[in-house]
């Protein structure tokens, strides 16, 4: 059975990389969105904002700081579109097909997840790529990068299973393109483009408590060489949380899909 699983996972994530690699303006359009923020933010903002910080100076201030934020927004437009191409294959009847073919019952969903997961390391080295080249640097060393990268790719897991369900429950392919936009909305609602003890009472108890707050703060932590602290448990725990309760909620959503 474990060989059927290796097996069937492996052709569908090959799959799927086809699909990427077919209509490469789909990554493109992906990436595209924060590095139009990256721009707007530093260029526009940048030097009022950045004066702001503590202790910050202007435009070069503001671009160390939000860069951890557009990383994140990377990884969540990336788990936003999978869910359209999960939709796409439940509402088209791939995967009424899959259902009667012997493959694993995990394998259709595992390997829009391990395909995203390439999307996602292609996007964010996209949009750092674009950041250093616009001056910014990072101090961490070695255990700093490893915890950049683990949290980054932990939070893609996450909410690519989130996107995965949202998919499949769903409906339409319309409704599956606009139901995650929380993913792109709550960073602005978070620790990402201003400090929490900045932002009036109410608003600041909001970013404290969502999950992208510690994320962007751990992962920020990191790049700077800093130890994340309590943050990276809070960040750890809210992934690992999200990713076992949407890994359930898209297995039982699978088994009731029907083409429309």
């Amino acid at each position: 059975m474990s060989t059927y699983v290796l097996t069937d996972s492996t052709t569908l994530f090959r799959r799927n990389l086809r699909h990427l690699l077919r209509y490469p303006s789909l990554t493109v359009m992906i990436v595209a969105m924060p590095l139009v923020f990256l721009l707007l933010f530093v260029f526009v903002f940048g030097g009022t904002m950045g004066a702001g910080l503590p202790g910050g100076t202007g435009r070069a201030d503001y671009l160390d700081y939000i860069t951890p934020t557009l990383l994140v927004m990377t990884v969540a437009a990336v788990a936003q579109s999978t869910a359209i191409l999960v939709a796409k294959d439940a509402t088209e009847g791939i995967i009424d097909r899959f259902r009667t073919m012997p493959v694993a019952r995990s394998a259709p969903l595992t390997s829009h997840v391990l395909a995203a997961m390439v999307q996602t390391v292609v996007g964010v080295a996209a949009v750092l790529a674009t950041a250093v080249l616009l001056g910014y640097r990072s101090d961490a060393g070695v255990a700093g990068w490893a915890g950049a990268v683990g949290i980054l790719l932990l939070m893609g897991w996450a909410v690519t299973w989130l996107c995965v369900a949202i998919g499949l429950a769903s409906g339409s392919v319309e409704a599956a393109s606009n139901a995650p936009m929380p993913l792109i909305l709550l960073p602005f609602l978070s620790s990402g483009f201003v400090p929490t003890d900045t932002m009036p009472a109410g608003l600041a108890w909001v970013a404290e408590h969502q999950p992208f707050t510690p994320i962007i703060d751990t992962l920020r932590a990191c790049l700077d060489g800093r130890a994340p602290g309590a943050d990276a448990w809070w960040a750890v725990g809210w992934c690992v949380a999200i990713s076992a309760v949407c890994f359930w909620w898209a297995s039982r959503v699978f088994g009731r899909v029907r083409a429309s």
